[in-house]
Protein backbone atom coordinates (compact mmCIF):
# COMPACT_ATOMS: atom_id res chain seq x y z
CA UNK A 1 0.00 0.00 0.00
CA UNK A 2 1.34 3.30 -0.66
CA UNK A 3 1.64 5.82 2.25
CA UNK A 4 -0.26 8.71 1.79
CA UNK A 5 1.83 12.31 2.34
CA UNK A 6 1.60 14.52 5.24
CA UNK A 7 1.37 17.50 3.33
CA UNK A 8 2.75 20.97 4.76
CA UNK A 9 3.16 24.35 3.23
CA UNK A 10 5.59 23.28 0.52
CA UNK A 11 4.55 20.09 -0.96
CA UNK A 12 0.41 20.59 -0.71
CA UNK A 13 -1.62 21.76 -3.91
CA UNK A 14 -1.95 25.19 -4.38
CA UNK A 15 -5.40 25.14 -3.32
CA UNK A 16 -4.43 23.59 -0.27
CA UNK A 17 -2.21 25.58 1.12
CA UNK A 18 -4.35 28.79 2.26
CA UNK A 19 -6.60 25.68 4.05
CA UNK A 20 -3.38 24.48 5.63
CA UNK A 21 -2.79 28.40 7.06
CA UNK A 22 -6.15 28.47 8.38
CA UNK A 23 -5.37 24.95 10.18
CA UNK A 24 -2.07 26.50 11.76
CA UNK A 25 -3.94 29.95 12.98
CA UNK A 26 -6.75 27.89 14.55
CA UNK A 27 -4.57 24.74 16.30
CA UNK A 28 -1.00 26.54 16.48
CA UNK A 29 0.17 23.95 13.69
CA UNK A 30 -1.53 21.72 11.22
CA UNK A 31 -2.64 18.20 12.68
CA UNK A 32 -1.81 15.39 11.19
CA UNK A 33 -5.67 15.08 9.96
CA UNK A 34 -5.47 17.79 7.89
CA UNK A 35 -2.08 17.58 6.48
CA UNK A 36 -3.59 14.12 4.93
CA UNK A 37 -6.99 15.80 3.65
CA UNK A 38 -4.68 18.58 2.03
CA UNK A 39 -4.29 15.86 -1.09
CA UNK A 40 -7.21 16.43 -1.85
CA UNK A 41 -8.07 20.57 -0.88
CA UNK A 42 -11.71 20.34 -1.55
CA UNK A 43 -12.24 17.40 1.24
CA UNK A 44 -9.85 19.76 3.46
CA UNK A 45 -12.08 22.04 2.58
CA UNK A 46 -15.44 20.34 2.86
CA UNK A 47 -14.22 19.46 6.25
CA UNK A 48 -13.28 22.65 7.80
CA UNK A 49 -16.45 24.13 6.65
CA UNK A 50 -18.39 21.18 8.31
CA UNK A 51 -16.15 21.88 11.89
CA UNK A 52 -17.10 25.01 12.11
CA UNK A 53 -20.66 24.85 11.40
CA UNK A 54 -20.95 21.63 14.06
CA UNK A 55 -19.22 23.96 16.25
CA UNK A 56 -21.67 26.66 16.26
CA UNK A 57 -24.64 24.36 16.55
CA UNK A 58 -26.97 24.38 19.20
CA UNK A 59 -25.15 21.60 21.22
CA UNK A 60 -22.64 22.76 24.27
CA UNK A 61 -19.12 21.08 24.61
CA UNK A 62 -20.52 18.56 26.05
CA UNK A 63 -22.84 17.14 23.76
CA UNK A 64 -20.36 18.43 21.33
CA UNK A 65 -17.83 16.11 22.63
CA UNK A 66 -20.36 13.28 22.86
CA UNK A 67 -21.00 13.14 19.48
CA UNK A 68 -17.81 13.40 18.21
CA UNK A 69 -16.00 10.88 20.53
CA UNK A 70 -19.31 8.28 20.20
CA UNK A 71 -18.97 8.52 16.77
CA UNK A 72 -14.93 8.21 16.59
CA UNK A 73 -15.17 5.29 19.26
CA UNK A 74 -17.61 3.20 17.66
CA UNK A 75 -15.73 3.98 14.66
CA UNK A 76 -12.28 2.91 16.61
CA UNK A 77 -10.63 5.83 15.05
CA UNK A 78 -7.24 5.47 16.27
CA UNK A 79 -6.48 9.31 15.22
CA UNK A 80 -9.44 11.35 16.80
CA UNK A 81 -10.41 9.57 19.88
CA UNK A 82 -6.97 11.20 21.05
CA UNK A 83 -7.64 14.15 19.35
CA UNK A 84 -10.80 15.24 20.77
CA UNK A 85 -9.88 13.83 24.07
CA UNK A 86 -7.44 16.96 23.81
CA UNK A 87 -9.97 19.15 22.27
CA UNK A 88 -12.53 18.43 24.89
CA UNK A 89 -10.00 19.46 27.53
CA UNK A 90 -9.61 22.33 25.62
CA UNK A 91 -13.24 23.15 26.00
CA UNK A 92 -12.97 22.48 29.56
CA UNK A 93 -14.94 19.16 29.51
CA UNK A 94 -15.02 17.00 32.62
CA UNK A 95 -12.75 13.97 32.79
CA UNK A 96 -15.68 12.02 34.26
CA UNK A 97 -17.43 12.40 30.49
CA UNK A 98 -14.17 11.95 28.41
CA UNK A 99 -13.40 8.58 29.99
CA UNK A 100 -16.84 7.63 30.04
CA UNK A 101 -16.91 8.30 26.52
CA UNK A 102 -13.29 6.39 25.48
CA UNK A 103 -14.01 3.37 28.25
CA UNK A 104 -18.04 3.18 26.63
CA UNK A 105 -19.04 3.03 30.83
CA UNK A 106 -22.28 5.08 31.48
CA UNK A 107 -22.10 8.95 31.45
CA UNK A 108 -22.73 10.95 34.10
CA UNK A 109 -26.55 12.35 33.07
CA UNK A 110 -29.17 11.03 31.42
CA UNK A 111 -29.79 13.53 28.68
CA UNK A 112 -26.11 12.65 28.00
CA UNK A 113 -26.88 9.24 27.46
CA UNK A 114 -29.58 9.63 25.74
CA UNK A 115 -27.66 11.63 23.35
CA UNK A 116 -24.89 8.90 22.89
CA UNK A 117 -28.03 6.38 22.52
CA UNK A 118 -29.27 8.42 19.58
CA UNK A 119 -26.09 9.03 18.07
CA UNK A 120 -25.03 5.56 18.46
CA UNK A 121 -28.24 4.06 16.76
CA UNK A 122 -28.01 6.96 14.18
CA UNK A 123 -24.55 5.30 12.91
CA UNK A 124 -25.31 1.58 13.58
CA UNK A 125 -28.47 2.56 11.60
CA UNK A 126 -27.50 4.09 8.73
CA UNK A 127 -30.40 7.26 9.88
CA UNK A 128 -33.23 4.44 9.50
CA UNK A 129 -34.50 5.14 13.03
CA UNK A 130 -37.66 3.86 14.42
CA UNK A 131 -40.49 6.41 15.74
CA UNK A 132 -39.37 5.13 19.21
CA UNK A 133 -35.73 6.03 19.14
CA UNK A 134 -36.95 9.56 17.80
CA UNK A 135 -39.55 10.13 20.95
CA UNK A 136 -37.21 8.51 23.17
CA UNK A 137 -34.31 11.44 22.18
CA UNK A 138 -37.36 14.20 22.26
CA UNK A 139 -38.28 13.28 25.75
CA UNK A 140 -34.90 13.54 26.96
CA UNK A 141 -34.90 17.35 25.88
CA UNK A 142 -33.83 17.03 22.24
CA UNK A 143 -35.34 19.33 19.28
CA UNK A 144 -36.02 17.78 15.82
CA UNK A 145 -32.84 20.60 15.29
CA UNK A 146 -30.96 18.15 17.45
CA UNK A 147 -31.95 15.28 15.23
CA UNK A 148 -30.29 17.62 12.07
CA UNK A 149 -27.36 18.53 14.44
CA UNK A 150 -26.33 14.55 14.67
CA UNK A 151 -26.05 14.11 11.43
CA UNK A 152 -24.05 17.47 10.72
CA UNK A 153 -21.51 15.83 13.20
CA UNK A 154 -21.79 12.23 11.79
CA UNK A 155 -21.36 13.88 8.81
CA UNK A 156 -17.77 16.06 9.74
CA UNK A 157 -16.40 12.54 11.77
CA UNK A 158 -17.13 10.23 8.47
CA UNK A 159 -14.65 12.64 6.85
CA UNK A 160 -12.23 11.99 9.66
CA UNK A 161 -12.76 8.26 10.78
CA UNK A 162 -12.29 6.89 7.68
CA UNK A 163 -9.48 9.10 6.24
CA UNK A 164 -7.17 8.11 9.26
CA UNK A 165 -8.37 4.52 8.40
CA UNK A 166 -7.36 4.66 4.72
CA UNK A 167 -4.16 6.41 5.40
CA UNK A 168 -2.88 5.59 8.75
CA UNK A 169 -2.34 8.60 9.98
CA UNK A 170 -0.05 8.95 13.01
CA UNK A 171 -1.31 10.59 15.94
CA UNK A 172 -0.28 14.32 16.23
CA UNK A 173 2.31 14.64 18.99
CA UNK A 174 0.18 16.58 20.92
CA UNK A 175 -2.51 13.99 21.37
CA UNK A 176 -0.20 10.86 22.17
CA UNK A 177 -0.83 11.33 25.79
CA UNK A 178 -4.38 10.17 25.14
CA UNK A 179 -3.80 7.09 22.54
CA UNK A 180 -6.32 5.05 22.78
CA UNK A 181 -7.73 1.62 21.14
CA UNK A 182 -11.12 0.00 21.26
CA UNK A 183 -11.90 -2.80 23.59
Amino acid sequence: MTAFILHDQNSAPEAAKPLLEKSKKAFGRVPGLHAVMAESPELLNGYQVLHGLFLDSSFDADEKTVVWQTINVEHACHYCVPAHTGIAKAMKVSDEINNALRDETPLPTPKLEALRDFTLAMVRQRGELEAAQLDAFYAAGYSQQNVLEVILGLSQKVMSNYTNHIAQTPVDQAFQVFAWEKK
